[in-house]
């Protein structure tokens, strides 16, 4: 399958919510460039659950804390309601002075995340007990499969699909070999994981990213990981 193709496969099978536009996707992303800057130091992207500041400099009577709610939006007076998942605070920032801008006078705000909601990933396959996990802090994908009970002993280690959500919609995946990682602690496969990533251990070697994405995107991840990867692009 070729390139194009597969990125637009990938494209329809994350847009699980019809009211949300498709996700941006890349069709696959070789993982030694997983360990570059780009991914390392991506900024924090908000999600349900997140507590934040909102600074009202032009008009401070309508500064005030709010929380994201379970379908990622934020509902504020003049503004209404404001898609915030996914999105960092700068670009939520941006989203509000827009919205503001028909009733306020060149409206000057800033947005602070002053709280945030459980840090998860989620491990599926063939692992002993897959599901959400918390992030205790710095984790890589082969300690993430350790939380989840361990591998299987049909589970294809060298052949983990890792998908991640990027600033700006835009959703990658790569497969990693979480064995290498002992060897050699530089390698893709320590990438230390962030917030919403999603591993999947396959039982055979995976030819196609996106047969593989159509099975637990669709079927497998609990919701909250459902709507982050459906939700993108909504402020653009």
């Amino acid at each position: 399958m070729s390139a194009r193709l597969l990125t637009a496969s990938l494209a329809s099978l994350l847009c699980a919510c019809a009211a949300a536009p498709a996700a941006v996707t890349s069709a696959d992303f070789p993982a030694d460039a997983w360990s570059g800057a780009i991914f390392a130091d991506a900024p924090y992207l908000l999600a349900p659950g997140d507590r934040l500041e909102v600074i009202v400099h032009t008009a401070p009577e309508l500064s005030r804390e709010l929380v994201i709610a379970p379908d990622g939006r934020i509902h504020m007076p003049l503004a209404g309601s404001v898609m915030a998942m996914a999105l960092t605070p700068g670009e939520l920032a941006t989203l509000l002075r827009q919205a503001l801008d028909s009733e306020l006078i060149d409206p000057d705000l800033d947005v602070v995340a002053t709280e945030f909601a459980s840090q998860k990933v989620f491990v599926g396959g063939e692992v002993a007990a897959p599901g959400m996990f918390d992030l205790p802090g710095q984790i890589d994908p082969y300690q993430a499969i350790v939380m989840a009970g361990g591998l299987t002993r049909d589970a294809q280690s060298s052949n983990v699909l890792l998908i991640r959500r990027m600033p700006g919609g835009e959703v990658r995946s790569t497969l990693i070999d979480v064995r290498a990682g002992l060897s050699n602690p530089g390698s893709a496969g320590w990438l230390p994981l962030r917030r919403f990533d999603v591993l999947y251990v396959p039982r055979s070697r995976i030819a196609e990213h996106n047969q593989f994405a159509a099975q637990y995107i669709r079927d497998a991840l609990p919701l909250p990981f459902s709507l982050f990867y459906a939700v993108s692009g909504a402020h653009r």
